[in-house]
């Protein structure tokens, strides 16, 4: 990982539902989870895209679970985050705190909100 190689956003809320989801994580429960916990929709698509993307980069690894009788005998694609894909959120999330720190979220507001 480049010292100032920063995960995005929407990175981040994968990686911290795939921890959540401690080793069980697949498209659907990591995108129920982020919809979950941020209020936001969020497309299988984008998911998936994003795990992809984390897998090139060493982030993730997948593995092809047992075919499940609830989806017709077709097995999951599980996904698990490795040691660099956790050192890399860590320093993301070190890195917005550090930005945060001693700021007073009043700060944040628009003008005359």
């Amino acid at each position: 990982m480049a010292k100032n190689d920063l995960l995005g956003v929407f990175e981040q809320l994968v990686l911290l539902a795939l921890v959540q989801l401690d080793d069980q994580g697949y498209g659907v429960s990591v995108c129920r989870a982020v919809e979950e916990r941020t209020g936001r929709k969020v497309t299988l698509g984008a998911v998936y895209a994003t795990l992809d993307r984390l897998e090139r980069k060493g982030y993730v690894r997948s593995r092809v679970g047992e075919p499940t009788a609830e989806r017709g005998g077709r097995a999951k694609r599980l996904f698990r985050v490795e040691a660099a894909g956790l050192k890399s959120l860590r320093h993301s999330l070190e890195t917005v705190e550090r930005m945060r720190a001693g700021m007073a979220l009043g700060r944040l507001r628009p003008e005359g909100a």
